[in-house]
C-alpha cells in the first residue's frame, strides 16, 4: 500500500511538471491557476491512465474551471471521457468552448464537423472535417486520411457523385480495403447497378477477412426484394464463417422473417449508416492493437452515428473485458441479453467467461448451464458451443456429452464435424478413455486429413503409448510439413525418432524444437533425454537442472527429472 501511495505522489510531482513546463502554460505564464484545479487534473489523468476509470476522471476533470482553453491536452482527455461516457451534448458544448482557428484538435473537430453534418449544415462540417487531415497525433493507422472520407460523404449528402468518389481516391494505397468498402457504400447511396457486383467481389476476395460484408450484401439483396439470392447468400456464409455473430444475426432475422430488422440494421442511403461502419472498422483496428481507449472513443461515435447496430455493443463489451472492466462489460452484455436472438448466447458466454475471472470455474460453468437451459430450441452451435466451455474449463465428462448431442443435430456435411470429433476425442483422451478417443481422432482425420494438430494429437498419443510407431511417425512428417515452425509439433517427430531409437534425428528435431519453445519443460526435458542416448552425459544434466528451475514444469516432471540425474536413464 504504501509503494502504491509513493507511485502516485510520483506520478503526481511529474504530471506537474509536465504541465508547467507546456507550451500552452508557458503562453499564459502569467495567468495564476488554482491549486483545486490542479489537483483536479492530474487526479483525472491517474483515473484515466492508472485506475482507467472514466467516470472517476469525469467527476475529478468536470471541476477544472481555470485550465480549459489554455491548456490542450486537458482539453483532448475531457472531451474524449465525455464521449466515452456518451455525454455528448456536454462534449459539443465544450468543444465549442475550447475550439481555436490556430490549434488542431482532433476530438473537437470531429465532434464539432459530425454535428454540422447531421444538421445537414455541409458548409459548416467540411470546415471542420478538413482540418482533420493535417492532423497526425496518434501515428497509428489513420492519421491524415479521415477527413478525405467525411468529405466525400458531404459531397454524396450534396449529390456531387464524381466529388465524392475523388475525396476516396485520396485514401492512401495501404488501406485499399477502406477505400474500396467506402467505394460501395457510395455505389449503394448512388444507385450503381455495379453494387452487387461489387461487393460479391469483395467478400471473395481472400487478401483481407471481408466475411461480415456478407450482411451488407444480404441488406443491400433484400432492399431490392432479391429473397432467394439473399437466402443463398446467408446459406453460403454460415456454412464458410459458423462463428461470425453478424452473419448468425442475419440468418436469425431472415429465418424469423424479420427482413426488415435486416434493413434497418444498415441503411446505405443514409450517410449517417455508412459513416458509422467506418468508424466500426477504426475502433476495430484500434482493438487490435490494444489500444482500447481509442477503440472504445471511435465505437461511441459509431453508436452516436447508428445506434441500431449491435456489432459495435459487442466490440465495445469485448473491449472492456479486455481491460478488465468486468461490470461496464456487463453491463453490456446483459442489455445485449434482453434483446434475444444469437446476441442473447453470445452475451451469456461471455458473462460466464467473465464470471471465471469473477468468481472461479464452478460458478461460471453453472451459469452458462443455466443459460442454455432456458434456450427455447438449441441448435447444434449451442450445444458445440456449450461443450466447448466444459472442456475448456476441465468438465471432460459434461463436454463429451454435449459434443455427442451437437453431432446429432448437425448434418454430416457440416465443417465443424470434423471439429467435434478432435474436441470429444482429446475428452476422452483426458478421461483415460483412449478407446474413444482413438475412434473419434481417425474419425476426424477421415474426413479432413490435413489437420496438423489432429495429426499430432494422434501421432503423438500413439508414441507415447508405444504403438503403431511407424504409422505415427509419417503422420509427424506429415503434420511438419503442414507447420513448419510448430515447436509442439516438430517435438513430437522428434520424440517418435527417439521412440525408434534413431538418437540423431531425435536430437537434431528436439533441439529445432527447443529454439522455438526454449521455455517449454517438456520439449527440453525430451531434448536432453536424446543427449543423454548420445552419451551427450554433461549436455543432457544441464537441461535437466534447467527444467526444474522453469516455473511451467510440474511436480511430476520434476520428480522424474530428479532420479534422471542421479540415475541417468537405462538403454
Amino acid at each position: 500500500m504504501k509503494f502504491f501511495i509513493k507511485k502516485i505522489y510520483i506520478i503526481f510531482f511529474l504530471l506537474t511538471i509536465l504541465l508547467i513546463k507546456s507550451e500552452a502554460f508557458a503562453k499564459e505564464s502569467s495567468i495564476q491557476y488554482k491549486k483545486r484545479d490542479i489537483s483536479n487534473y492530474f487526479s483525472g489523468i491517474i483515473s484515466i491512465n492508472q485506475i482507467h476509470n472514466d467516470n472517476k476522471a469525469f467527476d475529478y476533470l468536470d471541476k477544472v474551471q481555470s485550465i480549459h482553453n489554455r491548456h490542450s491536452q486537458y482539453n483532448i482527455e475531457f472531451i474524449r471521457t465525455l464521449i466515452l461516457l456518451e455525454k455528448f451534448k456536454q462534449a459539443l458544448a465544450f468543444s465549442k468552448k475550447v475550439w481555436t482557428e490556430d490549434e488542431l484538435f482532433l476530438e473537437a473537430d470531429l465532434l464539432l464537423g459530425l454535428n454540422y453534418f447531421i444538421k445537414k449544415d455541409y458548409k459548416r462540417a467540411e470546415k471542420y472535417f478538413k482540418r482533420l487531415n493535417k492532423i497526425s497525433r496518434y501515428n497509428l493507422v489513420f492519421d491524415n486520411f479521415i477527413g478525405n472520407i467525411l468529405i466525400a460523404w458531404i459531397r454524396a449528402s450534396q449529390g456531387n457523385e464524381e466529388d465524392s468518389y475523388k475525396f476516396i481516391k485520396k485514401i492512401p494505397n495501404l488501406y485499399n480495403h477502406l477505400k474500396r468498402t467506402q467505394n460501395i457504400f457510395l455505389q449503394c447511396y448512388f444507385n450503381s447497378d455495379d453494387t452487387q457486383k461489387s461487393l460479391e467481389e469483395l467478400i471473395e476476395d481472400e487478401e483481407y477477412n471481408f466475411s461480415r460484408y456478407n450482411f451488407f450484401l444480404v441488406n443491400y439483396l433484400l432492399s431490392k426484394n432479391k429473397i432467394i439470392e439473399a437466402k443463398k447468400i446467408i446459406q453460403n456464409s454460415r456454412k464458410k464463417y459458423s462463428s461470425n455473430l453478424l452473419i448468425k444475426q442475419t440468418e436469425f432475422f431472415f429465418l424469423n422473417d424479420k427482413n426488415e430488422k435486416i434493413k434497418n440494421f444498415f441503411d446505405c442511403k443514409n450517410p449517417k449508416d455508412s459513416l458509422a461502419e467506418f468508424f466500426y472498422v477504426m475502433a476495430n483496428l484500434y482493438s487490435s492493437e490494444k489500444e482500447y481507449r481509442l477503440s472504445n472513443f471511435y465505437l461511441k461515435i459509431s453508436l452516436f452515428l447508428n445506434n441500431k447496430f449491435l456489432p459495435n455493443k459487442a466490440l465495445l463489451a469485448e473491449n472492456f473485458y479486455y481491460q478488465k472492466k468486468f461490470e461496464e462489460s456487463k453491463s453490456i452484455y446483459y442489455s445485449l441479453k434482453s434483446i434475444g436472438s444469437v446476441y442473447s448466447w453470445h452475451a451469456s458466454k461471455n458473462i460466464a467467461s467473465i464470471l471465471l475471472d469473477e468468481k472461479g470455474k464452478k460458478y461460471s460453468v453453472n451459469s452458462l448451464e443455466d443459460d442454455f437451459n432456458l434456450l427455447p430450441n438449441p441448435n447444434f452451435e449451442h450445444y458445440y458451443e456449450l461443450a466447448n466451455f466444459y472442456k475448456d474449463n476441465e468438465y471432460y465428462k459434461e463436454s463429451i456429452k454435449y459434443y455427442s448431442l451437437a453431432l446429432r443435430k448437425i448434418k454430416n456435411d457440416h465443417p465443424l464435424v470434423p471439429k467435434i470429433f478432435d474436441r470429444r476425442g482429446t475428452s476422452f483422451e483426458r478421461l483415460d478413455d483412449w478407446e474413444n478417443a482413438e475412434k473419434d481422432l481417425i474419425e476426424s482425420l477421415k474426413i479432413l486429413p490435413d489437420q496438423a494438430h489432429v495429426l499430432n494429437y494422434l501421432a503423438y498419443s500413439w508414441v507415447d503409448r508405444g504403438i503403431n510407431l511407424d504409422r505415427g511417425l509419417e503422420m509427424l512428417k506429415k503434420a511438419t510439413e503442414l507447420r513448419k515452425n510448430d515447436g509442439y509439433i516438430i517435438d513430437s517427430l522428434g520424440w517418435a525418432y527417439y521412440a525408434k531409437k534413431d538418437y540423431e534425428k531425435a536430437k537434431f528435431f528436439l533441439q529445432k524444437a527447443v529454439e522455438l519453445l526454449p521455455s517449454d519443460p517438456i520439449i527440453n526435458d525430451h531434448y536432453a533425454d536424446a543427449l543423454w542416448m548420445l552419451n551427450k552425459n554433461i549436455q543432457a544434466r544441464y537441461i535437466w537442472g534447467y527444467v526444474l528451475k522453469l516455473k511451467e514444469a510440474e511436480e511430476k516432471l520434476k520428480s522424474d527429472i530428479k532420479k534422471k540425474l542421479i540415475l541417468g536413464i537405462t538403454r
